[in-house]
């Protein structure tokens, strides 16, 4: 069972920093939806997570409708953290430009290393952008260290890119390998690919099928609800600095938070129903210090902070859940969820795969050791059921292909019965049907 202080900085982490802790724990990757005008703000607010919380470098990549395998294959390298690149000796060889943040990768002290970003970012986004490029020319590649892959790999608006693209993606994400014109590189050992997709809702959010499958777990992340506070940190902390730069003629010179849209939410983890840690605890000390009784507050962390998770604390997480019990009870619940998903009206058929049901399995044992558990319980099975089949379950697109048509339904009525019907609410039927184990 983890230690009472690795579970004081789980239990402080957000939603989004949970989701990219479990994938770490599993080796695994993961599907991340919002609303489509607010992808560029989750990919700023995932770069800071990997930075500040896990001390990895990142690299951003902006899909579209005419993404070339080079473009993509270029934007998954970063330059080497010592080896900051001469603008006397580059050349352009992709529509990406190298952006300095401080991190490092391997639980190392922190370093600028580099990640790209198309050359015209949302406006919201913003910042100085350098016109260098992470290819050196005119060097010897003696003095010269290569790029290499990103430790989390940011692919935003994958579901918009060409096929050949998405199918790229899935091969870099089974073989850990990609080829480039010159050189095979090979994904580090802590690695994640994070597919941004913007969408109206978590169920609607979704790529090619086999890379749609091959997805750990589905997250939707609500702009208004839960908010960016890395990023609104980090934008409040660079107009406080351009502030004290500037003169000025009144006393006051508070710090500025920008709210991209609402406050940021100031609980993680409260419930089953759409996050992922329940308290275990009445009350619990928030991070700036006060008490809470059933909530904690989020305090981004500075970039010079020390990573709140090492390598070490990932292992040892990893470890706990394979040694994760689950009984016999609790198998069966799994796989009754999965039996009732397959056969619900609304559900697409092939939807609930054998990789999903495995994939359930594995998330379960993950969740346990953060709630300190030694062992799966119903609930953690049905938060990890939410996780799961939120971007796998399709629903029947035509009335008539419905499958009680066939013995003579009605289609109106079918057609009245799948209205309003998503993923989430087949997935709460589900969970409603089936009997919870004692």
């Amino acid at each position: 069972m983890a230690d009472e202080q690795l579970l004081d900085k789980i239990h402080n982490l957000s939603d989004l920093e949970l989701a990219a802790l479990l994938c770490l724990i599993a080796r695994e990757h993961c599907l991340i939806s919002t609303e489509p005008d607010s992808v560029d703000e989750l990919a700023e607010e995932l770069r800071l997570v990997a930075s500040t919380t896990f001390n990895l470098n990142s690299a951003v990549v902006s899909c579209h409708s005419h993404t070339t395998l080079d473009e993509f294959a270029t934007g998954l390298l970063v330059q080497p953290a010592h080896t900051p690149p001469s603008p006397a000796n580059t050349r352009s060889v992709s529509p990406y430009t190298l952006r300095h943040e401080p991190q490092a990768s391997g639980g190392g002290p922190a370093s600028s290393t580099g990640s790209y970003f198309p050359i015209s970012p949302s406006p919201r986004i913003g910042g100085p952008m350098s016109s260098s490029s992470p290819a050196v020319g005119g060097t010897s590649s003696s003095q010269i260290l290569q790029p290499r892959i990103a430790n989390v790999i940011l692919a935003k608006d994958l579901d918009r890119a060409p096929r050949a693209v998405q199918i790229q993606a899935l091969e870099l994400l089974r073989t850990r390998r990609i080829f480039t014109r010159t050189s095979v590189q090979t994904a580090p050992k802590q690695f994640l690919f994070i597919a941004l997709v913007g969408a109206a809702s978590g169920g609607q959010a979704r790529v090619t099928p086999h890379l749609n499958d091959f997805f750990y777990l589905g997250h939707w992340h609500d702009p208004d609800e839960d908010g960016f506070p890395y990023l609104e940190e980090e934008l409040g902390r660079q107009k406080d600095e351009r502030d004290d730069d500037a003169v000025s003629t009144t006393s006051s010179s508070s710090v500025v938070k920008l709210n991209l849209h609402s406050p940021p939410s100031t609980s993680t983890g409260l419930g089953l129903d759409s996050q992922w840690l329940t308290r275990n605890n009445s009350t619990r000390t928030s991070s700036s210090g006060g008490s809470s009784s059933s909530s904690s507050s989020i305090s981004p962390r500075r970039n010079g902070d020390p990573p709140v998770f090492t390598e070490v604390d990932i292992s040892r997480l990893s470890l706990l859940s394979q040694t994760t019990h689950t009984s016999v009870a609790v198998t069966r619940y799994q796989s009754n969820i999965a039996a009732f998903l397959r056969t619900h009206r609304a559900v697409a058929p092939g939807s609930v795969t054998p990789a999903a049901t495995t994939q359930l399995a594995r998330l379960c044992r993950s969740l346990a050791p953060l709630h300190g558990l030694d062992y799966v319980t119903p609930s953690l099975v049905a938060l990890a059921a939410r996780k799961v089949y939120l971007h796998r379950v399709q629903v029947v697109d035509d009335p008539r292909k419905e499958r009680s048509v066939q013995w003579g339904s009605d289609v109106g009525m079918v057609r009245g019965m799948l209205e309003g019907m998503g993923a989430e609410e087949v997935l709460e039927e589900v969970l409603g049907a089936v009997g919870v184990p004692g």
